[in-house]
């Protein structure tokens, strides 16, 4: 479960987080500390993929990267983001039960 908090309104916004990786190993309880951080962070929806994305190449240095999240819905509409090193496509459906 993801979390990041709404810039504008300072409301929670909850998601799931899928991150595909190929690469030197990563430390699955690192990741999770780092993620679980997110709780505090205040920013837009593509802002904290872009930020996971590129603090993930950067660190772990991974041949292949993935990262999608998938928030609740908000006024109706999904709110997917993505970001893939070249070749990597998010899997379907982009939409989850609880969205």
């Amino acid at each position: 479960m993801l979390k990041s908090n709404c810039p504008v309104t300072g409301q929670p916004d909850w998601g799931s987080v899928l991150v595909r990786y190929k690469g030197p190993k990563i430390d699955r309880e690192g990741l999770l500390r780092y993620l679980i951080g997110f709780r505090q962070h205040q920013d837009f929806h593509e802002h904290c993929v872009e930020h996971i994305f590129t603090d993930l190449m950067a660190q772990a240095k991974p041949t292949q990267l993935l990262v999608l999240a998938r928030y609740v819905r908000r006024g109706g509409l999904d709110i997917s983001p993505w970001r893939a090193t070249p070749g990597l496509t998010p899997p379907t459906p982009l939409r989850l039960a609880r969205q």
